[in-house]
């Protein structure tokens, strides 16, 4: 059967040698790894993280967010983009979703707005993206940051430009094994604010200042003082050097899975009826894999695995478990659930049915 996820891994010629070499931690390809990627989005002020979640944590301690805060979001994501927030103590406020999307539906934000509100969080369903331009207006209106979950997104586009680089005040990427690019695990961060990118790199190393930290015979500087808690959070150059060669190919899988997407589209509208892929105007998605809603979910998914593909219906809604101490009702959040489907559109798959 043909997965729904599968981790890509590109030649590594130079692994051996960096392995031997002496030199693991961030290092010369971690900064190159940030350089292909800024390159790549179109952006500047990127860092580079040892984890996805670690990428989150740096990204709340920058912005000074922490235990007792309130954060809004959609119920609609990957646990590992939620239970960050309740490591560190955040109180989880959970906004509805547009039921043909998935994605954070403006209206709802805008209702659910408090006095305590000190972030949005706007994930972009397994590679769909969002309402981008209402999100970021809602926040720049009420002087709240919005931050782009791009756990799914990379690659994507929003009005022909790359995610990452539309305007919103943090863009956070995970770049797990079964994520593009692929580093085994990792996660990079985008921040608008050149103050808080600056921040950033020093939160993201214990609160290190690496020009002043060693003196003039390589000890410990005790003139060098540490003044923000901070988080051992740098990649390693292991993994960034899988990243750099994950990049040299990104253009073409990102071609591949659009293909890929392009025929499943073909296919469902000459063969199934009742299904409606998912459509977003002025997006163009990285299709990690490929949305439709169904009426008839669970039957749905049994025929597309008769025919060899393994459909899923991907993420639970977090506001079912009690962990979150919210398990309100939201009605665009029920019916996207209840309908939504993914089928395998990586650049794995060879052809469609």
């Amino acid at each position: 059967m043909i997965p729904l996820y599968k981790p890509h891994m590109p030649e590594l010629p130079h692994l051996y040698s960096i392995l031997k070499s002496g030199a693991l931690a961030f290092g010369k390809y971690g900064r190159e790894f940030e350089s292909e990627l800024s390159d790549f989005i179109g952006t500047e002020n990127l860092i580079v993280t040892n984890s996805y979640n670690m990428a989150i944590l740096v990204t709340l301690s920058t912005l000074g967010i922490g235990n007792g805060d309130e954060v809004l979001l959609s119920p609609m994501a990957c646990l590992a983009s939620t239970q960050p927030l309740l490591s560190v103590g955040i109180k989880v406020r959970w906004a509805d979703v547009d039921p043909k999307t998935g994605t954070l539906s403006p209206d709802s934000v805008r209702e659910r707005i408090t006095s305590k509100t000190k972030a949005i969080i706007h994930n972009h369903y397994c590679g769909y993206i969002g309402y981008i331009d209402e999100i970021n207006e809602i926040g720049q209106n009420y002087g709240i940051p919005v931050i782009d979950d791009c756990i799914e997104a990379f690659g994507g586009e929003y009005k022909g430009r790359k995610i990452g680089n539309t305007g919103t005040d943090v863009t956070i990427f995970s770049f797990n094994a079964v994520r593009i690019p692929n580093t085994i695990d990792g996660g990079a961060v985008i921040f608008k604010d050149k103050p808080l990118y600056n921040k950033s790199l020093l939160l993201r190393d214990c609160g290190v200042d690496r020009s002043c930290f060693r003196d003039e015979i390589g000890e410990i500087n005790p003139q060098c003082d540490i003044t923000l808690v901070g988080h051992s959070a740098t990649m390693s150059d292991v993994n960034a050097y899988i990243g750099i060669q994950q990049m040299k190919e990104m253009t073409k899988i990102l071609e591949k899975q659009r293909q890929n997407a392009r025929e499943w589209g073909n296919y469902l509208k000459e063969n199934f009826k009742d299904v409606s892929p998912i459509n977003n105007k002025g997006t163009n998605p990285n299709y990690w894999v490929y949305g439709l809603l169904s009426e008839k979910k669970k039957e749905t998914i049994l025929t597309f695995r008769k025919l060899g593909y393994y459909a899923s219906g991907v993420h639970l809604n977090n506001n079912c478990y009690s962990i979150f101490g919210d398990k309100s009702e939201l009605s665009g959040v029920s019916e996207f659930y209840n309908s939504f489907l993914a089928l395998p559109c990586g650049w794995w798959v060879d052809k469609i049915c």
